[in-house]
Protein backbone atom coordinates (compact mmCIF):
# COMPACT_ATOMS: atom_id res chain seq x y z
CA UNK A 1 0.00 0.00 0.00
CA UNK A 2 1.39 3.09 -0.95
CA UNK A 3 1.47 5.87 1.24
CA UNK A 4 2.26 9.24 -0.59
CA UNK A 5 2.49 12.69 1.32
CA UNK A 6 2.47 15.80 -0.54
CA UNK A 7 3.24 19.20 1.13
CA UNK A 8 2.62 22.17 -1.31
CA UNK A 9 1.32 25.66 -0.63
CA UNK A 10 -1.42 26.90 0.77
CA UNK A 11 -3.97 27.90 -1.75
CA UNK A 12 -4.54 24.77 -4.75
CA UNK A 13 -7.54 24.02 -5.76
CA UNK A 14 -9.75 21.32 -5.47
CA UNK A 15 -9.57 20.61 -9.25
CA UNK A 16 -5.52 20.75 -9.13
CA UNK A 17 -5.86 18.31 -5.78
CA UNK A 18 -8.33 16.02 -7.79
CA UNK A 19 -5.67 15.79 -11.46
CA UNK A 20 -2.81 15.58 -9.03
CA UNK A 21 -4.36 12.55 -7.42
CA UNK A 22 -5.58 10.75 -10.02
CA UNK A 23 -2.05 10.90 -11.89
CA UNK A 24 -0.17 9.93 -9.32
CA UNK A 25 -2.70 7.65 -8.51
CA UNK A 26 -2.19 5.94 -12.24
CA UNK A 27 1.71 6.52 -11.85
CA UNK A 28 2.04 4.37 -8.66
CA UNK A 29 -0.29 1.65 -10.25
CA UNK A 30 1.78 1.22 -13.58
CA UNK A 31 5.09 1.94 -11.67
CA UNK A 32 4.60 0.22 -8.12
CA UNK A 33 1.95 -2.30 -9.15
CA UNK A 34 -0.15 -1.49 -6.49
CA UNK A 35 -3.54 -1.56 -6.46
CA UNK A 36 -5.54 1.52 -7.46
CA UNK A 37 -7.66 1.54 -3.97
CA UNK A 38 -4.72 0.63 -2.08
CA UNK A 39 -2.64 4.15 -3.25
CA UNK A 40 -3.24 6.44 -0.24
CA UNK A 41 -2.41 10.44 -0.78
CA UNK A 42 -2.31 12.89 2.29
CA UNK A 43 -1.72 16.74 1.36
CA UNK A 44 -0.05 18.95 3.95
CA UNK A 45 -0.16 22.78 2.92
CA UNK A 46 2.42 25.01 3.93
CA UNK A 47 2.80 29.44 3.94
CA UNK A 48 5.35 31.55 3.13
CA UNK A 49 5.89 31.56 6.87
CA UNK A 50 6.72 27.55 7.47
CA UNK A 51 9.33 26.96 5.02
CA UNK A 52 12.64 28.46 4.19
CA UNK A 53 15.19 27.65 1.42
CA UNK A 54 18.85 28.74 1.98
CA UNK A 55 17.93 30.41 5.01
CA UNK A 56 15.19 32.60 4.04
CA UNK A 57 11.73 32.01 4.63
CA UNK A 58 10.02 31.80 1.36
CA UNK A 59 7.94 34.64 2.73
CA UNK A 60 10.69 36.60 2.47
CA UNK A 61 12.09 35.51 -0.46
CA UNK A 62 11.17 38.31 -3.84
CA UNK A 63 12.30 35.55 -6.30
CA UNK A 64 8.87 33.22 -4.64
CA UNK A 65 6.85 36.42 -4.55
CA UNK A 66 4.39 35.61 -7.56
CA UNK A 67 4.19 32.35 -6.42
CA UNK A 68 3.17 32.93 -3.07
CA UNK A 69 0.92 36.00 -3.97
CA UNK A 70 -1.09 33.65 -6.63
CA UNK A 71 -1.43 31.09 -3.82
CA UNK A 72 -2.48 33.34 -1.07
CA UNK A 73 0.38 31.31 0.71
CA UNK A 74 2.63 33.96 2.23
Amino acid sequence: MPNITVELLRGRSLEQRRRFVEAVTDDAVEILGARRQDVRIVFTEIGGHDVANGGVLAADDASRAEVLARHGAA
